[in-house]
């Protein structure tokens, strides 16, 4: 019956059926299964319980019951004995006055069973630490504790660095630590060479494109991150941290020498000092002034770090300014320090040695893999497909200012949106089962309905930022290196007028799927192939809009109470005399539990309001992608859910008539 047709997770489930199976048990008399919604809209399996007389089941035994004949998402996660059902005045079970779970006081034995194996008790750690939660249980599920397809991937990332190997496919098809312990493998881990790195490094893609916009100022272009310090924080002690930092992670020492009109890297010798100063300041404007003279007084041939401790008078907090030049970091790699930063600052001020994970693969080990794979017969087989895109239209947002063409920093702005913290959680935890899509999915299919309906063109030409950090060779393991890893590579998207939400989300997840390598084959050919294969890319049309997801920050940002985030200025990271890449840059990231959206252009040639609507044209669409995906009667498969079937879509959609 619809009416007891749910859906959670994605995932459409009918609760009589659960019901029935678990009527079968011969301790239970009577069963009800309901979805119980928390104080924050989640949605989750509770099963009541008038149990027969002499019999007394255990919570692990009701689920492994259920697990022989039903799968995992389908089984309750709490269990509530009654002495009898609620009845209505005609006898019937009345399931409004069911009692709450959190207000019942459970006979049977808990939930929670502790991790027993190794590699439960690996995993357990690594969800504590992942989903800040104190307390794992093997029958815990991911999703209900919050986990997400992005949490997802930094679970894949801690587990390869403890020896254990799972995939991102594993961690959706077994999302219970007892399941997916007992399909993850112990493998030996991948380690780096544990001395000091020195010698010449080929330039990695990445670092070519940075290059080759012949930027006025390219010392002035970092990431920076601004931290309030406590008071109890001993300077000397932070100083010890930051040198040892700064030897540990030789991707830090990487320095570049301009030679006949030509760009080289080496690593420059380690003597375990790193440039820092402690600044006396009195207000917010003389911090930003000062801050921003730090960051443009980075040297590409000698210091591409700098710190600054800003001191201020009474009882305000310090600040620490950590800015580092985006040639030698990059999103994962700031997770990498933040983590290691707080751990090395306790172990000196416990009194203990430096103890850090071994060093993996290596910035020029990798630089060196991607050149020789970069000629390759393997990756040649790519260029077509991108020889392809690039020949695609360019799409042009129209500027309000025909003659306007200055897209330098100091005109730029910017044009903030956010979702709202519920809705960012269903965006993380509800929509992706839906069609089993991934973010970037779903983010670009409600950038495409916008500009399909704000702008009136159903063609859609980007360039998409990747982590870069691709799983190419064996022997490679980046789990732990700094560095700028990123890819940059064109996406062509189609969607036509009056398309709706489902076909949509379809259409995008397929068209990313059929990216080879996730896009780092673009940057490889386009930079590091033979001169024949880079003259083919040479004169073709150069995209205007870049789109970037940066991923959940907030767990990553939770330092110690020593060290906290804080929202004052760290100063301009890149010089206002460059240009900006692409007419409009669009940046999205989750801090404080809310996607937020930056979307940056040049006064010149946009006016505000136009961006505005865009912006706010995009947040709608995403909203109503999300609203979409809760619906229980929404939900489909797309031919890259079965990579090794061969089919295509009327194939599948075929299939699929059959199957139901």
């Amino acid at each position: 019956r619809v009416d007891r047709q749910v859906k959670i997770r994605g995932f459409r489930i009918e609760l009589e059926g659960i019901e029935t199976i678990l009527a079968k048990h011969p301790a239970l008399k009577e069963v009800v299964v309901v979805a119980h919604e928390d104080e924050l809209k989640r949605k989750s399996l509770v099963a009541y319980l008038v149990l027969n007389p002499d019999f007394k089941p255990t919570t692990n035994e009701l689920r492994q019951f259920l697990l022989t004949t039903l799968p995992d998402y389908m089984v309750p996660g709490i269990f509530i004995p009654l002495r009898a059902m609620p009845l209505t005045a005609n006898g019937k079970i009345d399931r409004q006055n069911l009692p709450a779970p959190e207000s019942t006081q459970l006979d049977l034995e808990q939930v929670f069973i502790a991790p027993r194996t190794k590699k439960e008790i690996i995993l357990a750690q690594i969800w504590g630490q992942v989903l800040l939660c104190d307390r794992i249980g093997i029958h815990d599920n991911f999703f209900d504790l919050g986990g997400d397809s992005i949490l997802g991937m930094q679970i894949i990332a801690r587990a390869n660095q403890s020896g254990l190997q799972i995939t991102p496919k594993q961690i959706f098809e077994y999302q219970t630590i007892a399941e997916l312990a007992a399909v993850a493998a112990m493998e030996k881990t991948i380690v780096g060479e544990q001395g000091e790195i020195t010698g010449n490094v080929p330039l990695t893609p990445i670092q070519k494109w940075f290059f080759a916009q012949n930027l006025i100022e390219p010392h002035h272009w970092n990431q920076s991150v601004l931290l309030e310090v406590s008071s109890d924080v001993n300077l000397t002690l932070l100083e010890q941290t930051l040198a040892h930092l700064l030897q540990h992670h030789d991707g830090l020492r990487l320095q570049f020498v301009e030679d006949g009109g030509k760009w080289e890297q080496s690593y420059g010798k380690s003597n375990n000092q790193i440039p820092f100063v402690r600044i006396v300041v009195a207000n917010d404007s003389e911090l930003e002034d000062l801050a921003t003279q730090i960051q443009a007084s980075l040297n590409l041939s000698q210091e591409l770090i700098k710190v600054a401790l800003f001191e201020f008078s009474g009882n305000r907090p310090n600040l620490l300014l950590i800015a580092i030049h985006h040639l030698v970091v990059d999103g994962i790699s700031w997770r990498i320090l933040l983590e290691d930063f707080q751990t090395v600052y306790q172990q000196l001020s416990q009194g203990n040695d430096i103890q850090l994970p071994a060093k993996t693969t290596s910035f020029k080990q990798w630089s060196e893999k991607l050149q020789e794979y970069a000629e390759s017969e393997e990756l040649s087989s790519q260029l077509d497909y991108w020889l392809k895109e690039l020949k695609q239209p360019v799409t042009h947002l129209p500027k309000d200012y025909p003659e306007g063409n200055n897209n330098t920093r100091l005109l730029s702005q910017t044009v903030s949106v956010a979702l709202t913290t519920e809705e960012t959680q269903a965006l993380l935890q509800e929509v992706p089962a839906a069609y089993q899509t991934q973010i970037n999915d779903v983010l670009l299919t409600a950038l495409g309905l916008a500009w399909q309906q704000q702008i009136g063109e159903s063609s859609l030409n980007l360039d998409l930022e990747g982590h870069g950090r691709e799983d190419l060779f064996a022997d490679v393991n980046l789990s732990r290196t700094i560095g700028w890893f990123t890819s940059l590579f064109p996406v062509n998207l189609n969607l036509h007028a009056g398309i709706e939400v489902g076909d949509a989300l379809k259409i995008v997840k397929e068209k990313l799927r059929t990216i080879p390598n996730s896009g780092i084959g673009y940057g490889l050919l386009r930079y590091l192939g033979n001169e024949e294969v880079v003259e083919k890319f040479r004169d073709l049309p150069k995209n205007e809009i870049r789109f970037n997801y940066l991923g959940q920050f907030d767990g990553n940002l939770q330092l110690s109470s020593l060290f906290r985030p804080t929202s004052e200025s760290a100063g301009v990271s890149r010089s206002l005399k460059g240009n900006h890449f692409y007419n409009l840059d669009i940046n999205s990231s989750i801090v404080e539990g809310k996607l937020q959206l930056n979307w940056t252009y040049s006064s010149a040639m946009y006016h505000q309001s136009k961006i505005e609507k865009l912006a706010n044209c995009y947040l709608e669409k995403l909203q109503s992608i999300i609203q979409y995906c809760q619906s229980p009667e929404v939900g489909d498969y797309t031919p890259s859910d079965f990579p090794n079937a061969g089919l295509d879509s009327e194939d599948l959609d075929l299939l699929m008539s059959q199957l139901s």
